[in-house]
């Protein structure tokens, strides 16, 4: 299950269209400068991107670039951390765009199920450029918040208790934990999808309030202890993954030294690459602990995988763009962008 990675660094530092080269002399001699960044959760696969950018400021600057990162909703609750941008709570931040869609619609293109992204390095890429589109980055703009990288989540997979769903059919009444498009795939298919934070998940499932819960897989499923609940999972639906950013809060950007500004974007890739490592890591951990569990995988025909994509994709998409359309927003140009970004980078 361990996804190996295709394309080089230098791809995604391409496509994302970055020049660096500030000098070693340019960062000493800068000036002291302390930020706040808010992430829910422990420290784990999910925040290395957000480490290594800690850690190469305070590496590259002499200790003069600080970025303390406040683990655990320490300051702000998930849903609320864009908010927190917009107020200038803190400099940066991390967030999902299914967890308030209203609040950046643009972003939830990247949401969709069954996006063409074979490996991480690909939808890096893909992110970096939907990024910088004008319309998501005017979007973003609304709430005083500029996207710096992604956290290029896995595929996501579920853990379950109950009633294991060994045929597609069995999904059918599911109460599912499921955002953004993937639970509007899971809808296809007769489950019930609601919302819930990733802190509120592990409660919902050993309540029964849902039944099963998605995650990335497989760092999230054990980070958030699911594992300990869950009675099965399964090993090859991979309806997509959930699209979630860091966010710079955009005066505090301005305001940054432009040697500052371009270091964190030198270190992007850097951070790429530990996100990448940590999940293949995480995958080489936990797949085999989960067998010692007892959890049972749950693997479907290539037949029903199949008619699952017919049903949960192109018609997500479509009804995805009508949205966008009555917005006002230049969905088939972002689906597009999208297409032609994995196409291109996965050459």
């Amino acid at each position: 299950m361990i996804k190996k990675t295709l394309l080089s660094v230098a791809a995604v530092t391409t496509v994302a269209g970055f020049a660096f080269g500030a000098s070693a002399a340019d960062m000493v001699d800068g000036p002291k400068v302390k930020w706040n960044l808010s992430v829910w959760g422990k420290q784990r696969a999910f925040t290395k991107g957000i480490e290594t950018l800690r850690d190469m400021a305070d590496e590259r600057t002499g200790g003069k670039f600080k970025i303390k990162i406040h683990y655990g909703e320490a300051l702000s609750k998930s849903r609320e951390n864009l908010d927190g941008i917009k107020l200038g709570a803190f400099q940066m931040a991390m967030f999902c765009s299914p967890y308030h869609p209203d609040k950046n619609p643009t972003l939830t293109g990247l949401d969709l199920p069954f996006l063409p992204f074979p490996n991480l390095r690909v939808q890096a890429a893909v992110h970096d450029a939907y990024y910088q589109h004008p319309e998501v980055a005017k979007d973003l703009a609304r709430w005083d918040a500029y996207l710096l990288m992604s956290s290029l989540l896995p595929q996501y997979e579920f853990t379950g208790v109950g009633k294991p769903p060994r045929t597609l059919e069995d999904w059918k009444g599911k109460r599912v934990r499921a955002l953004g498009g993937i639970g509007k795939a899971m809808t296809k298919l007769g489950a019930v999808p609601t919302t819930v934070t990733a802190s509120e998940t592990y409660t919902s499932l050993e309540r029964g309030t849902v039944e099963a819960a998605s995650f990335p897989f497989t760092y999230a499923h054990v980070a958030y202890k699911l594992t300990d609940v869950g009675k099965w999972y399964t090993a090859n639906l991979s309806p997509g993954a959930v699209n979630c950013p860091v966010v710079v809060n955009v005066p505090a950007w301005k305001a940054l030294p432009e040697q500052y500004q371009k270091l964190l974007l030198e270190a992007k890739a850097p951070a790429y690459d530990a996100l990448i490592s940590a999940y293949e890591a995480a995958d080489a951990k936990n797949l085999p602990m989960m067998k010692e569990k007892g959890l049972e995988a749950i693997t479907y025909s290539d037949e029903e995988l199949a008619a699952f994509r017919k049903a949960g994709a192109k018609p997500v998409w479509d009804d995805w763009l009508a949205s966008m359309k009555e917005k006002g927003l230049p969905g088939e140009e972002l689906l597009d962008l999208i297409m032609t970004t994995a196409a291109n980078a996965s050459k």
